[in-house]
């Protein structure tokens, strides 16, 4: 497994504060979402991302294109 790169992105989806988790490994795009509910604080995200990021389930993979 080599993960080119992943990015997290935090928003706000009636009622909760959500997290995508994004992750591109060998060319493909696979996600996985994470519901936090009450708003998150930085350091309870990045302490959540630390504990669970290998328990996450993540979507099946599909062709990814860079830019």
């Amino acid at each position: 497994m080599d993960i080119d790169h992943s990015k997290l992105t935090v928003f706000f989806e009636k009622p909760f504060w959500v997290g995508a988790v994004e992750r591109i490994e060998d060319g493909k795009l696979s996600v996985s979402k994470i519901t936090f509910g009450a708003e998150p604080k930085d350091y309870e995200v990045y302490a959540f991302l630390l504990r669970h990021y290998y328990d996450l389930k993540f979507s099946p993979a599909v062709a990814a294109v860079e830019k």
